[in-house]
């Protein structure tokens, strides 16, 4: 019988589609298995076990679990400073607030904040997984195309406070610096009884208003006026702040020789013939007398949008043909068609991405505007006003690519991103310099959508789930193309992938120099990839534990979850969870013992909890807590502390093991896998199909505690088959690292 050795000596793909096990020709198939579960892949191509959980809270039932709903509780990161940190924990009408103790690193809650009517996540209304965040300093802004923002404040060390996104007004609060759309149809004009004051009425040649209108604001010309009160369709009751009045340019006013009539330069005027103006700070102009100009006027002809003419009270001099008048003003409140209402309301929808960039901060697609940039002053977050489009005022753009699709997010990375519902676009701005009212233009790029996770900045990239849910997919710049590109990293394990709900990234942490992201799917399994650009590695591994995950954020180095586990109690519950690198098994903690005898394990698990416990390098077994505790003692005697959790369990089952032999491949061919040689490094135990190996060394005094084992170690297998696979676990919750392997093929 011959044999062959064949080496696998990297995972540096991880897992990869039971699709590929024709590939032996591949690169990847030699260094990527069928399955690699509860792993990191290491940067040189081995694989470690991922560390266990710690469990820091017990939401009870406050929220309770649902089982209809993808997510009841989402976490999310507070980032002050170093050390000043906090987790975010919302749920149905309620935000919980977790401290980051910058002394000890422990988890504390500081505040429960109810009766968030706003905050709404019910079954028939899940929109938990679609709010968005942005958050600087002491606050944190959260948006969602149903209400209106929020704005959560950090008061003090240990307080926050919940308040609506409210606009900056003027010094004379006659102006609300909130962006403004023209939503009626071409040619709707409106018209006031009166040019100021409050319960005036205005009036639309067309049907326009609804009840809700009632509150919300609509900008006529240059003045605002508020509607309180709804009439009919086309007639409202509102208080206009300041007066129906336009500021014209300098010299708006001309004149012919000998004539009265005096033309008027006054931009998208909206005004029709017969409409009555009053015309005030008018100067002379072609030798009619300031007397004769100001007044109350009726226009007499419309020369086009821009223009006008009324006549005056008298003419000019048969010599004079001029430009002048000053800088007068014009009132009005004959019927226009320059107006437009507040973007922002319950009738319109409100923003349902948000983000920071070069100081800004910006809002992107509501329901009525689904395709809407809109971006703040410079330094003025709560200022929208366009003014004269200057370099520091605010921006409001389209992103007119063609078709309309709905912004979902806006991701600041190398350029302000654009992930809408069928492209990704981003906002261009001249090589070197800041997005301005003046240069910003907005570039479509992909054609694939986004769904609601938000996207996350990755290794000089931004992973975003496509919309299908199917794929993740990084959109990156391209010097080649000189555009960004829209690549499915993917496309090797889809099976990951499995309709997700949030995703996070950590970059050098968990006693990890790479970078990785965690993906949280709807089956609450965690898809892991991890990727070194610089060295064109990237590689997947799924993440599974007892019961699901429910939410996932990183704060800086460290990783939480928010878990839904039975506790022993049999019902499911909500968790606060940490990755910790010194816990051993999932939603776990160090204990003390007397005598090998664990007490007062209610505080964190409930009796008829199945759990497992190891003290050191000593497995002490699976036990059922009783009465408050469990009995190691006929484990090991004179226990004092140990670990108990729930076990996980690290997988890695091989693509079926294939080499090329003299007459072809052994593609197909019956063989068996005769010997297994793993490269261990600190490893306590491990099992090759089924065949389970806790390691003591020859020299090992057995009244001490095992030795982990770094080096290479040899199983000898059984079985036949046409599709041989080797699989390597682990039955008992210690330690697990595999450098590499060689397996030896009979045939």
């Amino acid at each position: 019988m011959a044999r062959i050795r064949v080496p696998q000596n990297s995972f540096q793909f991880g897992e990869v589609s039971s699709a590929l096990t024709s590939r032996t020709d591949s690169p990847v198939y030699k260094n990527s298995a069928e399955k690699v579960r509860n792993f990191f892949i290491r940067g040189e191509g081995g694989v470690i076990k991922r560390p266990g959980t710690k469990r820091w809270y017990n939401f009870a039932s406050s929220p309770a679990y649902s089982s209809d709903l993808r997510q009841t509780v989402r976490i999310e990161p507070f980032i002050f400073s170093d050390d000043e940190q906090y987790i975010i924990a919302f749920s149905n009408t309620q935000i919980d607030i977790f401290q980051i103790s910058p002394t000890d690193a422990t988890i504390s809650k500081i505040q429960t904040i109810t009766s968030q009517a706003w905050l709404v996540n019910t079954t028939s209304k899940p929109y938990l997984e679609e709010y968005t965040f942005a958050q600087q300093g002491d606050v944190m802004f959260v948006c969602h195309q149903t209400i209106a923002p929020r704005k959560i404040t950090r008061t003090s060390l240990t307080t926050f406070a919940v308040s609506t996104f409210a606009f900056e007004t003027s010094v004379d609060n006659q102006h609300v610096f909130q962006p403004y759309y023209s939503f009626q149809a071409l040619g709707v004009t409106l018209s006031s009884n009166a040019t100021s004051g409050s319960g005036r009425t205005l009036t639309t040649s067309a049907d326009y208003f609804t009840s809700d209108h009632v509150g919300v604001y609509l900008k006529i010309g240059d003045a605002e006026a508020e509607i309180t009160g709804f009439t009919n369709a086309t007639t409202v009751t509102a208080t206009i702040y300041g007066t129906l009045r336009h500021q014209l340019d300098n010299d708006a006013l001309k004149t012919a020789e000998g004539s009265g009539t005096i033309q008027v330069t006054h931009a998208l005027h909206g005004l029709a013939v017969g409409a009555s103006i009053v015309i005030d700070r008018s100067g002379t102009v072609g030798g009619i007398a300031i007397g004769n100009i100001n007044g109350t006027r009726s226009i007499t002809a419309v020369v086009n949008e821009n223009v006008y003419e009324f006549t005056a009270g008298g003419s000019a001099t048969a010599t004079s043909s001029a430009d002048g008048g000053g800088a007068p003003r014009i009132a009005t409140g004959s019927a226009t068609t320059e107006w437009s209402e507040q973007s922002y309301s319950s009738v319109r929808g409100f923003p349902g991405a948000v983000t920071l960039h070069q100081n800004r901060l910006w809002f992107g697609g509501t329901l009525a505007q689904p395709d809407g940039i809109w971006g703040s002053k410079t330094g003025q977050y709560f200022n929208f006003d366009i003014g004269t489009a200057e370099d520091n005022d605010s921006l409001d753009l389209t992103a007119n690519v063609g078709e309309i699709f709905t912004i979902r997010h806006l991701v600041s990375n190398r350029d302000l991103q654009v992930f809408t519902t069928g492209a990704e676009l981003f906002v261009q701005a001249p090589t070197d310099k800041p997005v301005t009212p003046a240069n910003a233009q907005i570039r479509r790029q992909t054609p694939y959508g986004s769904s609601y996770v938000r996207p996350t900045v990755f290794d000089g990239a931004t992973l975003f789930i496509q919309k299908t849910g199917t794929a993740l997919r990084e959109f990156v710049f391209t010097d080649a193309e000189a555009s960004y590109t829209s690549v499915a990293v993917s496309q090797l394990a889809p099976h990951l992938i499995v309709d997700p709900v949030q995703q996070a990234s950590i970059k050098g942490a968990l006693s990890r120099s790479e970078s990785y992201d965690f993906i949280l799917n709807s089956d609450g399994t965690i898809a892991v990839f991890y990727s070194i650009r610089g060295d064109q590695k990237a590689g997947w591994s799924l993440w599974d534990t007892t019961g699901k995950w429910h939410s996932i954020c990183s704060v800086h180095e460290r990783l939480f979850v928010a878990s839904s586990r039975d506790d022993g109690s049999g019902t499911t519950k909500l968790f606060l969870e940490e990755f910790q690198v010194d816990m051993p098994m999932d939603f776990c903690n160090q204990f003390s013992a007397s005598n090998s005898v664990f007490g007062s394990l209610t505080s964190h698990f409930s009796n008829g909890a199945v759990v497992k416990a190891i003290s050191g390098n000593d497995y002490l077994g699976e036990f059922t807590i009783s009465n408050a505790e469990i009995d190691a003692s006929l484990a090991k005697s004179s226990v004092s502390t140990g670990f108990i959790g729930y076990a996980f369990t690290p997988l890695i089952t091989t693509l079926p093991v294939d080499a090329g032999v003299v007459g072809g491949p052994l593609t197909g061919e019956p063989r068996r896998v005769s010997r297994v040689v793993l490269d261990l490094n600190s490893t306590l135990a491990v099992s090759v199909n089924d065949k389970d190996l806790v390691f003591r060394n020859v020299t090992d005094d057995m009244s001490n505690e095992r030795i982990a084992i770094t080096g290479k170690e040899e199983f000898r297998v059984l079985g036949y088959s046409r599709d041989p696979r080797v699989t390597i676990s682990q039955s008992f919750p210690f330690s697990l690292q595999i450098n590499g392997m060689v397996m030896e093929v009979s045939f």
